[in-house]
């Protein structure tokens, strides 16, 4: 009998296409949309929005299954979503952190809660679209490395996944580039196959997440309070509108005149202050990292030489490593990096082997 794989569907091109490839390996294929939020509960102009958990994506998944003779459900995951991401994601903005919702998606729901759901359908894996390649060790340990193609790999939000769920997933795009993504699904006709894609935050639909926050916070009958705007040399340079509508090494919208350009240094939310300052101010050679998860590797009982990335945009930088215990680490860059921002992810590499990563602290 043929493994049955749960396919994670957003209604794009390299869902539909995860899909159709598994078919055609022979497997028995379940498509699945998971419905993360509620127009009701984010805001934002639907009017203007093509990406997952409209009605239009969900259409576009359905008949996708159609085309390859596939089931296909809808699983309202929404409220797991919202106690797990979105309170997450407003509650570290207003803690002066920047978070990566992405991330903490796949750990809490992908590789969570919809495994989980897998095994209640009968399913022997589940399959996504990431541009990124599982592979297993001689021993029972799993590999994630970078898709082969640059330009898409997706590697860095998946640091968090474990072993067990590594061990259930397969990732059919990981050696493939999005060109012949698009190719394969233009050979087979299927809806998706021109459709463009969002990169930007899923449940802030118009991508103004300053929007958001406000709105947000205001259904839970909290507000933002205004407050000084500091420079390093402790001069108050004017008023910011609210903490959380700032981050490391931004620049523009400060509101304030200064003889040379300045950029955000710090979050101070417990005096509710924004530290500005030069731009040379936002290099430091070190980081630390906290909740942390090792992939490839055991945590290292030595220092070890890596590579790390500190944004999702970010050219993985030459490092120390030191692990402190098991899921804390301190690093020390051979080069200052600019804007080392708490909240977002440190993600280690040896050349195209994700070690682990963790949260910068």
């Amino acid at each position: 009998m043929s493994a049955r794989v749960l396919v994670a569907m957003s209604g794009g091109v390299d869902s539909s296409v995860t899909a159709l490839l598994l078919k055609e390996l022979g497997y028995e294929i379940v498509g699945a949309h998971m419905k993360l939020w509620d127009f009701v509960d984010v805001g934002g102009d639907i009017h203007k929005d093509g990406r997952c958990c409209t009605v239009d994506s969900i259409n576009d998944c359905r008949m996708v299954c159609d085309s390859i003779g596939a089931p296909f459900y809808v699983l309202n995951m929404s409220q797991q979503f919202k106690e797990k991401v979105i309170n997450d994601f407003v509650a570290e903005y207003r803690a002066g952190r920047t978070p990566n919702p992405c991330i903490r998606c796949n750990s809490e729901i992908k590789w969570d809660a919809f495994l989980r759901k897998a095994e209640e359908v009968g399913c022997d894996y589940i399959a996504t679209g990431h541009y990124a390649i599982i592979e297993q060790g001689d021993g029972d340990r799993y590999f994630i490395r970078k898709g082969a193609d640059k330009t898409r790999d997706q590697s860095y939000v998946l640091w968090g996944i474990s072993q067990e769920a590594l061990s259930k997933t397969i990732m059919p795009l990981g050696a493939m580039l999005k060109s012949e993504v698009r190719g394969l699904a233009r050979k087979f006709n299927l809806r998706t196959a021109e459709k463009t894609e969002s990169r930007e935050i899923c449940f802030v639909a118009d991508d103004d997440y300053h929007r958001f926050l406000v709105e947000y916070e205001a259904k839970e009958g909290r507000t933002y309070e205004p407050g000084d705007i500091v420079h390093e040399d402790g001069t108050v340079l004017g008023q910011h509108k609210g903490t959380p509508f700032y981050t490391i090494g931004q620049r523009r919208g400060l509101g304030v005149a200064y003889p040379t350009p300045l950029y955000v240094q710090r979050i101070d939310v417990e005096n509710n202050r924004v530290i500005v300052g030069d731009d040379s101010s936002l290099y430091t050679d070190e980081l630390r990292a906290e909740n942390v998860n090792w992939v490839s590797i055991e945590p290292p009982d030595d220092p070890v030489n890596v590579d790390i990335k500190i944004r999702y945009q970010h050219e993985a930088a030459p490092a120390t490593l030191t692990a402190l215990t098991e899921d804390r680490v301190h690093a020390v860059f051979d080069q200052k990096q600019r804007a080392i921002t708490p909240g977002q992810s440190a993600v280690f590499y040896d050349g195209n082997l994700l070690l682990g990563g963790g949260v910068i602290a």
